[in-house]
């Protein structure tokens, strides 16, 4: 355990994230169930998401500006309360017959504001927390957490929701939520000084702006930004793809088992990160399994395949956890801790805009570009159809073969641009500067 020395104030707030996340998860899922087996309706059942979506985009900008502004422990411990009173007011309005859908739309949407200013201050906190030689499997360990959210929530949905009804699901949201405050009202997070880059800023506009201005004037970072809008967008169509392709040649009970196998490589990815801490230099991380992600995409779509697919799914998986953490920790290494929220703020905006943009694009894509070209008599029938075979679903394993060769070239092609390539020695690590010591902040917080 010496490789996690020192690290109480981190554990701490990690395993008040992990709880809380399990439970926002737990929440999101059984919303959408009621949602659907209430009106019947997809489309009502997408607006879940938009309205999770949208919110989030629009509050990012400004909401890394705040957080960089603000002490970042207390700033957690309000989105955690805020998100818990939340979902103690859906909890009522179900138990008094008053539930409608614009309430778990607006309630959602609330949630997803906290958790825009929760994200980047938990993302800003960690250097203040670990060290440098901890970040990547610091950040390994919170890809373990998200992952057993991913897989845990669900799984724990489907047992609360018949046994203790939405109600109940509710509460023990609101539960997980105020766990998550009493783990950060014993952790201390040191508080960063001002550069003076930041100060020669008197506006929260400008504030907003000077993290964009940081990463666009450092080539290799900027490459990086790129690089993950482009990957997000890639990974949005096949999120939504990778249904229609399992059910094309398998039922609904082997595509429930491909989705559960493919969270356990996320899981065992996360795992390994906070075990093994990933290649000694990140950007060998993100660029490196960027690649490898690429081509297991690609797999996918090679043959109607159950096995092949499973296994291509497991190994896509394992690799995001990997390449998520050496990203992070690249990024809490090189850029300034009092601008942090900032930039990882403009992730989010770039992740929220790329990935439902691929949403948008998957359905026409497959269904009158991709699906049209792999039919019997298709424009590649008779050229790729020798190769992955012809008819309903080759279209998608189509699709799949081209958004992983597009991610594989897109990893690859940032390999060639030497400011990405050696980021890690040409941009200086960002100094950390606290006012004092954490546990001075601490009590006087």
């Amino acid at each position: 355990m010496n490789r996690y020395a020192g690290l109480r104030d981190f554990l701490l707030i990690w395993v008040g994230q992990l709880v809380s996340g399990v439970g926002s998860r737990l929440t999101s899922f059984a919303l959408g169930i009621w949602v659907y087996q209430s009106t019947g309706s997809t489309t009502q059942f997408a607006l879940i998401f938009v309205a999770m979506a949208v919110p989030a985009l629009l509050i990012s900008p400004i909401a890394g500006a705040l957080v960089d502004r603000w002490d970042r422990r207390r700033t957690m411990i309000v989105c955690d309360a805020v998100s818990a009173l939340t979902m103690v007011a859906l909890a009522v309005l179900y138990a008094t017959d008053g539930l409608a859908l614009w309430h778990v739309y607006a309630g959602v949407g609330i949630s997803a504001i906290a958790n825009a200013f929760l994200q980047p201050a938990y993302a800003a906190s960690i250097p203040l927390l670990a060290s440098q030689e901890q970040l990547t499997r610091v950040n390994g360990l919170v890809q373990t957490g998200f992952a057993i959210a991913q897989v845990g929530g669900p799984l724990l949905a489907g047992v609360l929701v018949s046994t203790i009804s939405m109600q109940g699901v509710l509460i023990v949201d609101a539960l997980t939520f105020v766990i998550g405050v009493i783990a950060l009202c014993f952790a201390r997070v040191p508080r960063p000084q001002r550069s003076a880059e930041a100060e020669a800023e008197d506006s929260l506009w400008r504030e907003a702006a000077t993290g964009f201005r940081y990463v666009h004037d450092r080539p290799g970072l900027y490459g990086l930004l790129l690089v993950f809008g482009a990957t997000n967008f890639l990974f949005g169509i096949a999120s939504i793809a990778i249904t229609p392709l399992v059910l094309s040649f398998a039922d609904a009970a082997l595509l429930g088992v491909q989705m559960a196998v493919g969270g356990c490589g996320l899981l065992l990815g996360g795992l390994a990160m906070s075990t093994w801490g990933g290649p000694r230099r990140r950007i060998h991380g993100v660029l490196g399994y960027s690649l490898a992600a690429g081509v297991l995409l690609a797999v996918h779509g090679l043959a109607p395949s159950f096995a092949l697919v499973l296994v291509a799914g497991f190994g896509f998986f394992l690799t995001l956890p990997v390449l998520n953490a050496s990203n992070a920790a690249l990024w809490q290494s090189k850029v300034p801790a009092d601008l942090q929220g900032r930039c990882f703020a403009i992730q989010r905006v770039l992740s929220e805009a790329a990935m439902p943009l691929g949403y948008c694009l998957a359905g026409p894509l497959a269904e009158h570009v991709f699906e049209p070209l792999m039919a019997p008599g298709g424009a590649l029938a008779g050229t790729v159809g020798a190769w992955i075979g012809v008819g309903p679903g080759r279209g998608l394993g189509l699709m799949f073969i081209v958004l992983g060769v597009l991610m594989t070239a897109v990893a690859a092609s940032a390999y060639a641009v030497r400011a990405i390539r050696r980021v890690e020695d040409e941009l200086p690590d960002a100094p950390i500067l606290a006012t004092g010591s954490a546990a001075g902040i601490g009590a006087a917080a």
